[in-house]
């Protein structure tokens, strides 16, 4: 008889420091994935009793005994299904990063991860100690190989897998999402298979936390390469998989078509992150509800599609806060927006509220021209008024920042950017665009378009000024933003993006915009990171710096 195995991956979102909850969720989850699949394994996430990533919930005192009892529990509740699941595990006083293999009231296999990144996001250096060793189990009377997410990224324990005549490879994930990163996966993930010549079983985390958004989208990889089970992206759930010896002695997947869900294109992969990223950290923080200020720009407009997605119209409160410079065609297409969306909305005047402050300045303005100064009391009488509504309700503040405005900080400090959640915080101005036009997609022609097309068509504008636009004080938005790839994303020199065709003045004002608002950003709020170069936790530059612009 052939062997025959079927494993569940379960791919779920948890809470990170929440051990008692991830572990009932770990005891109900193998319980589903043995009752209603009849699975030999059941295959959760790297980090699952913690959450990813703990940081530096890891150097607690009390961390160990919070392990110790769930682990307990989990071998308590005997379940006869294999449960193959992460956690962090203390050893003869080093900590590493780990997986068990448990079935009944046993740890059959321990498995310690052998490569920690420490790279972009990744910081796993600071807390754990890598091992060495291949972890094989055998079950059903298949010779299973269990690795940990980053070990997938080098050849070591693919090519210890191997040597070890594994029939199944089983890698476990913490594997944030970033734009493109499926293909990056899919291309690594077949160049493994084909190298260990066997199925590999890549079960990945989903759901929000803070800035990192986990996807999901766990996948099964035949020995050729080919996959032939993905899971769907952003959604949690529990994934079977069913594996058959072919007659040459090779495991197989066994799999309808439907198990193969379609790779999202870049828009909408893009806006289900910062859907999922908005929910999960209202959700996970306790929020009530969200607040933001709608503009009848493009990007508040954005926003506010995105917050009503996550959170449900019942949930969100936009305002809409008018001075002397604000359009009628900004006030109709904010009522119009809040009213297609159904969301709770106001108008708040901020000139009585600004009037206060230049009457209390007066004496300290002496002497002055007006300026950029009286502009960012606008912002900040705005800021104010919305963190009192968040003060007063128990509703989260989103700000409406994109990532070209930030790069350049053409935004101010305690007043647009005053805040909870940044939601468009890794969003070039150019992408806000093309996001807008994706969830417009999704509308039938009947209800019509979410955000109105003449916020999308309009000239962009702070509306801080008379006539006011933003190319008044910024290249053009194409410019600007491939300029700002070119530096931020791809660490590109002034010399090369030159090079590149752009002008010289140009990209060295840019440049120079980035280097000199670092010390905005520091006080920024958190937002989904959508780039492998994220402001937060992805890009360090120091705010006092002497360095200057050149090769």
């Amino acid at each position: 008889m052939p062997k025959r195995l079927k494993i569940v991956m379960a791919q779920v979102n948890l809470l990170v420091g929440d051990i008692q909850a991830n572990t009932t969720k770990v005891i109900e989850g193998a319980l589903e994935a043995e009752r209603h699949h009849n699975a030999n394994i059941v295959v959760f996430p790297e980090l699952t009793l913690t959450g990813y990533p703990p940081e530096d919930l890891l150097l607690r005192p009390s961390l160990q005994l919070r392990i110790d009892k769930a682990m307990q529990r989990i071998k308590d509740a005997a379940l006869q299904i294999h449960i193959v699941l992460g956690y962090p595990l203390f050893e003869n006083g080093v900590l590493y990063n780990a997986l068990a293999l448990i079935k009944g009231g046993d740890i059959l296999v321990i498995y310690r991860k052998q490569h920690l990144p420490n790279y972009q996001v990744f910081d796993e250096r600071r807390y754990f100690s890598p091992g060495e060793d291949v972890a094989v189990a055998e079950i059903e009377g298949v010779r299973v190989a269990l690795t940990i997410c980053e070990d997938m990224w080098s050849e070591g324990p693919t090519a210890q897998a191997a040597q070890a005549k594994a029939e199944l490879l089983i890698n476990i994930n913490a594997s944030p999402f970033h734009r493109d990163k499926m293909s990056e996966r899919l291309a690594l993930l077949r160049k493994r298979a084909r190298t260990v010549n066997c199925p590999i079983i890549y079960s990945n985390l989903v759901g929000g936390q803070d800035e990192l958004v986990f996807d999901g989208s766990s996948m099964a990889i035949e020995a050729s390469g080919e996959c032939r089970v993905r899971a769907p992206s952003f959604q949690e759930g529990f994934y079977p998989v069913s594996l058959v010896q072919s007659p040459n002695g090779i495991m197989e997947i066994e799999a309808t078509p439907e198990q193969l869900q379609p790779v999202d294109a870049t828009e909408e992969s893009l806006y289900k992150a910062l859907v999922m990223g908005v929910k999960d950290y209202a959700h996970k923080n306790g929020f009530k509800g969200v607040v933001l200020g709608l503009s009848g720009g493009v990007d508040s407009a954005l926003t506010l599609a995105v917050a009503v997605d996550a959170l449900g119209h019942e949930a969100v409160k936009a305002v809409m806060m008018p001075f002397d410079y604000t359009s009628q065609l900004s006030l109709d297409l904010a009522q119009s927006q809040a009213s297609r969306l159904m969301v709770d909305y106001s108008v708040i005047p901020i000139s009585d509220a600004f009037a206060s402050f230049e009457s209390a300045l007066a004496q300290e303005f002496v002497g002055y021209q007006t300026d950029v100064t009286e502009q960012n009391i606008q912002a900040r009488c705005r800021g104010v008024m919305l963190m009192a509504i968040s003060n007063k309700t128990g509703r989260l503040v989103l700000t409406t920042g994109n990532k070209s405005e930030i790069a350049v900080g053409y935004c101010t400090l305690y007043g647009d950017m005053a805040g909870g959640f940044d939601v468009l915080k890794d969003v070039s101005k150019t992408m806000v665009y093309r996001l807008c036009a994706y969830r417009n997609s999704l509308e039938t022609a009947e209800n019509g378009p979410v955000i109105p097309v003449a916020v999308i068509e309009r000239e962009p504008s702070a509306e801080l000024a008379p006539d006011q636009i933003d190319q008044d004080n910024l290249p053009p938005y194409d410019i600007l933003d491939a300029i700002l790839e070119l530096y931020i994303e791809k660490d590109a020199s002034a010399a090369h993006i030159i090079a590149q065709g752009y002008a010289e003045e140009t990209v060295r004002r840019v440049l120079r915009l980035v280097d000199v608002n670092e010390y905005k950003r520091r006080q920024s709020p958190v937002g989904v990171r959508l780039t492998q170069r994220g402001f937060g936790r992805d890009r360090r530059y120091p705010i006092t710096s002497g360095w200057e612009l050149g090769e």
